[in-house]
């Protein structure tokens, strides 16, 4: 990262240590597992193809128990009793069987969902969280907690009086599966990953694409606000880095600010993984960087559409249905 494009000095001593030492667990990862970047996959254009489908389902919970410490690690006998634990305590509350249409609730003939706890692929780790050390979130700061609660308090008594006092998720504008870092969701947890010379696209199977230039060009120093900021790559070696800043406020990912800066870094490890690393950097809201990693599985598959807008009838009836219960305390008082 270079230090002008830092949104400010505080964020650039943030983000320029994070960074790096994002860079350092990646790199050490990758070197570990991958064979030599010259046999895996190439574009045209000469650098590493990244495009498929690929799942982001993962065991691995965002942030690491406590009782596990700084241990990053399982054996692949932790591993084999942590994912017994896990599913057990998804299905504690529910009588059905995981995966059948009674558990989702949707016809998989006519829905074709499924859960995300179907592991792909072995994930050793005890957390997606890996700085700090704990594999924690570091808790917000007292100034990102009273904005948090100023927020709430500007919403609260008006929840159903329209849209725009609904969440950006609910009103089909911004979904995590696209908002960077991009993390695993309960459900339609797929992304797809295009390439052409100078550009990138990560389309989420649910949420907008994010269009990323590649062809060096850096951050400007005045953004402006967008759901999902506003993304340019660059190559380093083998890896493809993402930086992301210009945030909306009302995106408030986490709590966050709109000064959060992230950090994303996408390296192919095998012919079925990339490895996705993400820092974010946000001394408004946090004290320190924190940031993570997890495999990225390809899978043979399609996206289907995810038609939000068009199919958001949970938006039309939970107003609707405000509107109705207004009248009937009016009829009730008079």
């Amino acid at each position: 990262m270079k230090r002008e494009s830092c949104l400010n000095a505080t964020a650039a001593l943030f983000a320029c240590a994070a960074v790096t030492a994002g860079l350092l667990a990646a790199t050490s990862d990758a070197a570990a597992q991958t064979p030599a970047a010259a046999d895996h996959p190439r574009t045209s254009w000469g650098v590493p193809d990244l495009s498929g489908v690929y799942a982001e389902f993962t065991v691995a919970p965002l942030e690491r128990p406590v009782e596990f410490g700084e241990k990053e690690f399982l054996t692949p006998e932790e591993f084999a009793a942590f994912e017994q634990a896990r599913l057990e305590q998804v299905d504690e509350d529910d009588e059905t069987t995981p995966g059948t249409p009674a558990d989702v609730h949707y016809d998989f003939g006519t829905f074709a969902l499924s859960e995300n706890e179907g592991v792909t692929s072995p994930n050793l780790r005890t957390s997606i969280v890996t700085m700090p050390a704990n594999g924690r979130i570091p808790p917000l700061l007292p100034s990102a907690v009273a904005r948090r609660e100023a927020r709430a308090e500007a919403r609260r008594g008006h929840e159903f009086d329209g849209p725009e006092f609904r969440s950006l998720t609910e009103r089909c504008i911004v979904w995590s599966s696209t908002l960077p870092p991009i993390l695993p969701r309960g459900y339609n947890s797929n992304l797809q990953i295009f390439q052409s010379p100078g550009y990138v696209l990560i389309q989420g199977e649910m949420g907008d694409p994010r269009i990323i230039p590649t062809d060096g060009r850096e951050l400007p120093g005045d953004l402006l606000p967008q759901y999902n900021g506003t993304s340019v790559g660059r190559w380093e070696s083998d890896t493809l880095v993402i930086e992301t800043a210009g945030f909306h406020p009302a995106s408030a990912w986490r709590g966050a600010s709109e000064n959060m800066r992230v950090t994303e870094r996408l390296t192919r490890i095998d012919d079925d993984t990339v490895e996705y690393a993400f820092t974010v950097v946000d001394p408004d809201t946090w004290a320190e960087p924190w940031g993570g990693v997890y495999p990225l599985t390809m899978m043979d598959a399609v996206l289907f559409e995810y038609a939000c807008t068009e199919g958001n009838y949970g938006m039309a009836n939970i107003l609707s249905g405000e509107r109705v219960r207004e009248r009937e305390s009016e009829e009730a008082a008079r």
